[in-house]
């Protein structure tokens, strides 16, 4: 069963989406992957973790964290 991941980081410029995305295309198992700029929220689904996704990120310099709901 695919997990559905968010995680919470910085999509300030189209350089950093580009790089983050390419970072995540490499995640083994992925499905899907989508980015809101308007959250600075990351989606990925697949068999995969929010630990996994936040190292990745974290591997190329960005500051990532799970999203976490401000309701």
């Amino acid at each position: 069963m695919a997990n559905v991941v968010e995680v919470k980081v910085g999509l300030h410029c189209d350089d950093c989406i580009k790089k983050i995305l390419k970072a995540i295309k490499k995640i083994q198992d992925i499905e899907t992957y989508n980015v809101d700029t308007k959250l600075n929220k990351v989606i990925v689904t697949g068999n995969v973790t929010t630990e996994q996704v936040i190292r990745v990120l974290h591997k190329i310099g960005k500051n990532a964290s799970p999203f976490e709901d401000a309701a």
